[in-house]
């Protein structure tokens, strides 16, 4: 129940927590702006030339759905937005508690998943850079990015579902006040279970550029005097992933275990409860901000992307009707190393 602009009852507890809303009404919605509009134009951009390329590997299958979850979480950012600085209507927070908080964390999580799938590419794609994928390859692909988006939204369905109480007040602070008690159970639940998938690829993610490292030294020592300038370059590019990774999801989830406690347990005090939420929320726009950086792992390491997107930006015109010859370009024909391998 909802005290005052800065007052808040705990579910289960009578004790008032004094919170300052200020940061969360004020700067948190101009940084969820700025990265709304940056998100929706490097996205749409990446949808838009993704529509052009034909999913002849594995790894553009993984981008492919990348970027379909990341311009959905993008789309949830004007409704936090406005609920966050008080510019909507009653209902709105409402209904970001019930759907496009839900929706918000579900495209995360796919995103994780995803990202753990390309890691796992990338690391085969450095010990076999001449491979190329094979319709069943190709199928599998396409099969596991179903199961995983459907794995999600049944595991997400339960919390729109079960975030059904009514609001007592017409400014609801936490979303935890409009679960029922199965609903935050099952919230917990969820948490812990998106705990363990990003604990899995967090897992992955390392293995798998430990070896990448070593692989990338072993080249290193093999060519090392010829072309160090060329080696030097495709390091770089091949650390992007993990760069991101670390980045927007590894603070997020050293804090979201004992905020969640903080949203459904009698745990924490007053002051721990205050600090886990101005963590969460930090760390929450961190997490944000994959969705703008994305982009930047299509464009250094996909080169049918890379392509599409440097004729775009010479010829705008030929973009909106591209020859036959540009979209071969573009699709990168049947060149076995078509992706950035390393």
């Amino acid at each position: 129940m909802l005290l005052s602009d800065n007052l808040t009852l705990a579910p289960g507890n009578s004790s008032v927590c004094a919170r300052n809303y200020k940061i969360t009404q004020v700067l948190f919605p101009l940084l969820y702006t700025v990265l709304f509009f940056v998100g929706l134009v490097t996205n749409s951009l990446a949808m838009r030339i993704f529509f052009q390329i034909r999913s002849k590997s594995n790894f553009i299958i993984f981008l492919k759905n990348t970027v379909i979850s990341d311009l959905l979480m993008i789309l949830t950012f004007p409704f936090k937005i406005l609920s966050d600085a008080k510019l909507g209507p009653g209902p709105l927070r409402t209904f970001v508690c019930q759907v496009t908080s839900v929706v918000f964390y579900f495209t995360m999580y796919i995103s994780i998943s995803f990202l753990g799938l390309i890691t796992i590419d990338r690391y085969q794609k450095t010990t076999r850079p001449f491979k190329t994928s094979s319709p069943q390859s190709l199928l599998g692909a396409k099969v596991l990015s179903v199961v995983i988006w459907a794995f999600m939204f049944l595991l997400s369905l339960p919390n729109m579902i079960l975030t059904n109480r009514r609001p007592r007040d017409k400014s609801i602070k936490k979303c935890s006040f409009l679960k029922s008690e199965f609903g935050l159970v099952w919230h917990e639940i969820t948490n812990y279970i998106c705990q363990v998938i990003f604990w899995i690829n967090f897992l992955i993610v390392i293995v798998c550029y430990t070896l990448i490292t070593k692989e990338l030294y072993r080249s290193y020592m093999r060519t090392r005097g010829s072309s160090k300038a060329p080696r030097k370059k495709v390091n770089v590019r091949v650390f992007i992933v993990i760069a991101v990774f670390f980045l927007c999801f590894v603070p997020f989830h050293f804090a979201r275990i004992p905020y969640t406690l903080s949203q459904t347990r009698e745990v924490f005090d007053c002051a721990a409860q205050n600090t886990l939420f101005y963590l969460k929320e930090s760390t929450l726009w961190l997490t944000s901000l994959n969705a703008c950086l994305d982009p930047f792992i299509y464009f250094f390491l996909c080169k049918s992307f890379r392509n599409s997107l440097i004729s775009m930006l010479k010829c705008p015109s030929s973009a909106m009707a591209p020859s036959r010859g540009d979209k071969k370009k573009a699709e990168g024909a049947d060149d076995p190393s078509e992706e950035t391998p390393m």
